[in-house]
């Protein structure tokens, strides 16, 4: 079997709670190539990670990540909901999970969280910070707001991006060209072998997600994709290395 890389969903959220340093710590020392992580604005303009527009789940208080500044993020406990175990963690910041994986052959997926907020000058202020960290040749971004990405490629051609989406599309792969994207993020049932291939063919990556049962990490192995983005980076890494010796 090829090498393909295995990308922690909001790094091992399966048993760390998700966007935390804790669980992006975790992710690699399970085996994890890549991680994904979302990126939202506090009320001052900081790049946070933290998936919901909105703090209820993960954060166990009212309001909306925007109308928040960023002290007032980081004094919140984004551990305890998963278990008590994780009461010391807080909301990262993007420099933080910079600082893990710089230099490292980590790549890094950031998912602007654009879709329901619209954060002014959000595509500015992740770029400059890329570039900022000499992070430009780790980085993917990725958005279910493809305008955004293609603004994102306007401002920085030697960033790669890459399109997310649920439904199945007509001709992804001639899509993704189009906005001159790097990859394909789709939902794993929107995946078909003969699209991977067409999409690869354009020198277009595919990693689905969010598979993790074996069976459907092989079969969309077997596709012939990239990568697979998982909550559970060990189950895909144990199964690659088997199916490689």
């Amino acid at each position: 079997m090829r090498s393909i890389d295995i990308i922690a969903h909001r790094g091992a959220s399966a048993i760390c709670p998700e966007n935390t340093m804790a669980a992006f710590e975790r992710s690699l020392q399970l085996g994890a190539t890549g991680i994904e992580t979302d990126v939202q604005l506090s009320s001052d303009g900081r790049l946070v990670l933290i998936h919901d527009e909105t703090l209820s789940r993960t954060a166990g208080t009212e309001g909306w990540v925007k109308d928040k500044s960023v002290e007032e993020l980081r004094s919140l406990d984004a551990g305890t909901w998963f278990h008590a175990h994780f009461a010391v963690e807080r909301i990262p910041s993007l420099d933080e999970l910079f600082d893990l994986v710089r230099g490292k052959n980590i790549l890094l997926n950031l998912e602007l969280k654009n879709g329901m907020v619209s954060y002014k000058g959000m595509e500015e202020k992740i770029i400059k910070a890329v570039r900022d960290w000499d992070m430009e040749q780790q980085v993917i971004l990725s958005s279910f707001n493809h305008a955004s990405l293609v603004k994102c490629k306007r401002l920085a051609p030697e960033i790669r991006t890459a399109l997310l989406y649920m439904e199945k599309l007509y001709r992804p792969y001639d899509y993704a060209a189009k906005l001159e994207a790097s990859a394909l993020h789709p939902y794993k049932l929107a995946v078909t072998q003969e699209e991977v291939a067409s999409a690869l063919a354009q020198g277009i990556a595919t990693h689905p997600f969010t598979v993790n049962d074996p069976v459907e990490m092989l079969a969309l192995i077997n596709m012939g994709v990239q990568g697979i983005i998982t909550d559970v980076p060990d189950v895909l890494a144990a199964l690659t290395a088997v199916h490689t010796r």
